[in-house]
């Protein structure tokens, strides 16, 4: 079992869930080798990162009255499988950077990268398996579940690059939607719901805190589509526009074209790279599809909010565990990185 020592005698504030996360999971990864396909492991979550999915965990398990050391399991659970998740998507994106280092699969190759990957997520489940024995059933089908419903929203967001931009079989936002609920918030929706799960939760602040999660993943990934388009490049670490030369399909790609199908007449040479973003950025602002943005952040950050106060005043938990989930919807539309 994970030692609870490690997790004792600590008062939380905004940043001590990731803190107090950190040395538990150096303690699992201790369990691996460092040599062989253990390499790219150790030396991916030795990069760093938010640690915002294990935090998740850990404030709803205290938040509905349990003990931080029994929800460490879900919390590395969660953090091993998207870190397995980053080591697949470079490869599938053929991305030579990320944190601002080589990648794994830059750096060892794709097959390497595959077997790590794979590695990675079985160290995952070994990880849940650690969980109080009254919560693994519930705790393995919602992990289940969300591993699944990850490689589905990675499916369709690959569908999409060969979808045209306008006329018929153009992605809907409606579809966008989906896709990015599939890939990016269930993950966020199943940590909350698996720390509740952790703490012996009821199943309507279990239910309601996957909800919580839900519209909290929706809102920061259209968070992220507005801060690549406008967002201070200083601030996001990334190129304005980055989405717009790759021609990803976004939630702000989406609504310009549906609202001017002409503007999929426009081609553009490989040298044109500053204007085509500058057409962009203008075109976004013209057609209200900036505007349309922000109101659907507005609104996802809003149904997340009134998920969590149904049940807030009916979580036992300590005040700061609270007040961390509601910080968390509050910086969503505010977050500038």
């Amino acid at each position: 079992m994970i030692s609870s020592e490690s997790t004792m005698g600590v008062r939380l504030g905004r940043t001590d869930y990731a803190d107090q996360f950190e040395p538990v999971l150096q303690e699992f990864l201790g369990r691996y080798p460092k040599d062989g396909m253990y390499v790219p492991i150790h030396d991916l979550l030795g990069s760093g990162g938010k640690r915002i999915r294990p935090a998740m965990v850990l404030a709803a398990a205290e938040a509905s009255g349990g003990q931080i050391a029994d929800a460490m399991p879900a919390a590395l659970a969660v953090e091993l499988f998207h870190n397995f998740t980053l080591l697949h998507d470079d490869i599938m994106d053929d991305a030579p950077m990320r944190r601002g280092r080589p990648t794994a699969y830059a750096t060892w190759g794709r097959d390497a990268t595959i077997l790590s990957g794979d590695a990675l997520h079985a160290m995952a489940c070994e990880a849940l398996l650690d969980a109080p024995a009254e919560a693994l059933e519930p705790l393995l089908r919602r992990f289940h579940r969300t591993a699944i419903e990850v490689c589905e929203g990675q499916q369709l967001d690959m569908e999409f690059e060969s979808r045209p931009d306008a006329g018929a079989g153009a992605v809907t936002i409606e579809r966008y939607t989906e896709m990015i609920r599939l890939k990016t918030a269930v993950l966020l929706a199943a940590s909350l719901s698996m720390g509740a799960m952790s703490a012996a939760a009821s199943p309507e602040a279990i239910n309601q805190l996957y909800s919580f999660g839900l519209h909290l993943g929706l809102a920061f990934q259209l968070q992220d589509d507005f801060l690549d388009a406008f967002g201070d490049p200083v601030r996001t670490g990334k190129q304005v526009g980055g989405d717009i030369l790759s021609d990803k399909k976004t939630y702000l790609r989406i609504h310009v074209f549906a609202a001017d199908p002409s503007l999929d007449s426009r081609k553009w040479e490989p040298s044109d790279l500053e204007e085509k973003i500058a057409f962009y950025l203008d075109a976004y602002t013209l057609h209200g599809s900036a505007h349309a943005i922000v109101g659907g952040i507005s609104n996802e950050v809003a149904q997340a909010s009134d998920a969590l106060l149904e049940i807030s005043d009916d979580l036992p938990g300590p005040d700061h565990a609270l007040s961390f989930l509601t910080n968390l919807a509050e910086n969503i539309a505010t977050r500038t990185s």
